[in-house]
């Protein structure tokens, strides 16, 4: 990590190797945003807009450019000639297990052919389903829109790296929130000792219990929220024989869907032995 502070200490070309690779294949990024600075960052926020104002005042040729130098998704093995933020990037995805991940290649060769370079997108924000889904989407948009979406995916790609370089003050929001609490109405105290099961596209990514306050330890890593889909399961079964009540739903699922990869989501569950309710909190 090299803090803020130093970099803009630092001269032009200590300033571009120490951003070297946060913008794929493009070092021409951080060494025009050093020539051009005025005066030190005051922020994170402030040096990442900086560079990303850089890229948006490229030409469109080289704007072109940019944008086919980054990788294309890839179903199976990450490909070795990748970055390393690349590498690092898709080996997290484990897009071979998704459903749907044999069409990726197909999808990648039409969206290529429809506006002349890869599909991107920030895969840290994305289960791989919701990146399978958000590509069939936006084949059915026009190339010009396509450009300025893709820009934003960058936006996000290069912040989480820079976050990942740069400390300092200022940074913008890359973290979200995922929590629930169960409530036992029938007893009016929260639910203790009730396993809960969080399923990320259908996938098991999270088993605990709830503690004495009817919470549970996190249930996502720290960081972006991966959209996409998941249920929480309450397993009341076993609960309510503990509390010589009857047994009725046994498994309780509620499905939900992420759209903010830096939004919190509290999805509570209030209990009797025969009806809940839910819903979105914060």
């Amino acid at each position: 990590m090299i803090q803020l502070e130093a970099l803009n200490d630092a001269a032009p070309a200590a300033f571009s190797a120490a951003l070297d690779g946060i913008f794929e294949h493009a070092p021409w990024v951080a060494e025009r945003t050093a020539r051009g600075a005025t005066g030190p960052f005051p922020s994170l926020a402030a040096l990442h807009g900086a560079l990303m104002a850089t890229v948006e005042a490229a030409s469109p040729d080289e704007f072109t450019a940019f944008l086919n130098a980054h990788p294309e998704l890839s179903s199976s093995a990450v490909p070795a000639d990748l970055t390393p933020d690349s590498t690092a990037e898709q080996a997290g995805l484990s897009m071979a297990g998704a459903a749907g991940a044999a069409d990726l290649p197909t999808l990648n060769r039409a969206y290529r052919e429809r506006c002349g370079f890869p599909f991107i997108i920030c895969v840290a924000r994305h289960t791989p389903e919701n990146i399978l889904r958000r590509l069939a989407a936006r084949l059915a948009t026009d190339p010009a829109s396509e450009r300025a979406a893709t820009l934003d995916e960058i936006r996000h790609i290069t912040l989480l790296r820079l976050l990942a370089r740069v400390a300092g003050p200022g940074a913008q929001p890359t973290t979200g929130h995922l929590s629930t609490h169960v409530l036992d109405a029938s007893i009016g105290r929260p639910a203790a000792g009730l396993a809960v099961t969080l399923l990320q596209e259908g996938r098991p990514v999270c088993t605990t219990a709830t503690n004495d306050d009817g919470r549970t330890p996190p249930l996502l890593p720290a960081g972006p929220l991966r959209q996409g889909r998941y249920t929480l399961t309450f397993d009341t079964g076993p609960y309510f024989a503990r509390q010589a009540q009857p047994v009725f739903f046994g498994k309780i699922p509620v499905p939900f869907a992420i759209t903010e990869s830096e939004g919190r989501y509290h999805i509570p569950l209030l209990l009797t032995p025969f009806s809940y309710s839910s819903y979105r909190g914060s």
